[in-house]
């Protein structure tokens, strides 16, 4: 663990990270109870931002993978700071003249330049981490995304409350700019590709890699699952509080800060014992604790129990998160990490965006209680190909050299 805090790669990207995931809970909350302002609560409305966030994903995640194999990893981080940096400076010029819309071009542009930006981010913590270590820092960026989880709602909330949308965009705006100048400190990357190929060849590559991986496809499908459950009930947690429990919406803000405490402490007993742990039967419990405390949310009718029970879904996802992210950095070639990632991503993204797509119209004809039954019916789902994942333990320096050679050779025969 001291390795890793002497680590400087390592400390800037953990940085810029953390930077960016204060940003993105500053804008979210801002947006959020901005349009929830203007339009009086309308669940489509609400249902239609969660929309607007991931659609640029589903398109971009593809390009942005490949892109990201082949630019260089630490200029392309800079550069999405810095064009994120300048939709916030539009976004300002645009508001004061009534046109409160252009919000949404703000999550759109965040989103597009995360696809870059995220796969890069990946590539130097595996080029600069050590095998032995890889599971320590994905807990400990697991971790870092956990606190923000608890201070971005609280952080967001006052900002808006206490001064406006006016002064949350502008505190998104330095944040983008800190985060770009801190990245100007890390190590140079000299680092060549070997070959020149066309873009669309090597985003055929990557699917051809996911296609001859038994595990990889089930991962898919179990991305695709939980990927759909989620979108169901993403926009609806502000109902959760204003409906089922009767609270102003300004009171999502604890509900998301239990959710990042549970991230938070799971995220650090995922990184302690997971590794003893039997990784498939791991995510499988994982999954299920997760589809019934889901359940308990919407059953609840006290708030401290919500909080409880979200507090412990947390925990659950706390330790998927880490078993896969940590299955995906350590055995896919480092080279394809970017298109594998774009491979698998507009899964997740496309069922997540049809689920949310639906959200608002399911609960306006039936009600929240339904479309919850219905998204852990299909978390539940996910179990099924998650039993067929091949999970390996490796606690050595060689762990970081393993890829699905092996398996992909294994399925040709």
């Amino acid at each position: 663990m001291n390795t890793l805090f002497r680590n400087k790669a390592f400390l800037i990207v953990t940085g810029s990270d953390l930077l960016q995931n204060l940003a993105i809970w500053i804008r979210n909350m801002a947006i959020l109870y901005y349009v929830m302002d203007r339009t009086q609560g309308s669940p489509i409305a609400v249902s239609l931002i969660t929309v607007l966030e991931y659609a640029p994903i589903f398109v971009f995640s593809i390009i942005g993978g490949a892109l990201a194999d082949r630019w260089n990893p630490k200029r392309t981080m800079i550069l999405g700071d810095i064009l994120s940096a300048l939709s916030i400076v539009m976004i300002i010029g645009v508001l004061s003249s009534g046109y409160w819309q252009i919000l949404y071009v703000a999550t759109f542009v965040s989103s597009i330049v995360s696809q870059f930006s995220q796969p890069s981010s990946l590539k130097i913590v595996r080029r600069n981490v050590k095998g032995e270590h890889l599971q320590s820092a994905i807990a400990i960026t697991q971790s870092g995304q956990s606190l923000f989880l608890i201070l971005g709602p609280i952080v967001g909330t006052f900002i808006y409350t206490a001064m406006g949308i006016q002064a949350s965009m502008y505190a998104l705006l330095i944040l983008f700019l800190i985060s770009a100048l801190l990245l100007t400190f890390l190590p140079k990357d000299a680092t060549q590709r070997e070959k020149n190929t066309s873009l669309l060849a090597d985003i055929k590559e990557g699917w051809q890699y996911v296609a001859r991986s038994r595990s990889l496809k089930m991962l898919s499908l179990v991305f695709i699952c939980i990927g759909l459950s989620a979108g169901l009930i993403s926009p609806l947690g502000i109902f959760l509080i204003t409906e089922r429990l009767g609270l102003e919406a300004t009171s999502l803000q604890f509900l998301s800060g239990a959710s990042g405490i549970g991230l938070l402490i799971g995220g650090g007993i995922a990184a302690a014992v997971s590794g003893k742990l039997n990784q498939t039967l791991t995510l499988i419990v994982g999954v299920l604790c997760l589809a019934v405390a889901t359940m308990g949310e919407v059953l609840s009718s006290w708030f401290w129990l919500t909080l409880v029970i979200s507090f412990l879904s947390s925990i659950s996802l706390a330790f998927i998160n880490v078993i896969i992210s940590t299955y995906l950095v350590t055995r896919i070639d480092e080279h394809l990490i970017g298109r594998v990632n774009g491979t698998i991503t507009p899964l997740f993204i496309g069922s997540m965006l049809l689920g949310s797509s639906m959200a608002g119209v399911l609960m306006n004809s039936t009600s929240i209680y339904i479309v919850y039954a219905i998204s852990v019916t299909v978390m539940m789902l996910g179990i099924v190909p998650a039993m067929r994942i091949q999970f390996h333990n490796h606690q050595t320096a060689s762990a970081s050299q393993l890829n699905l050679n092996s398996e992909i050779s294994s399925s040709q025969t």
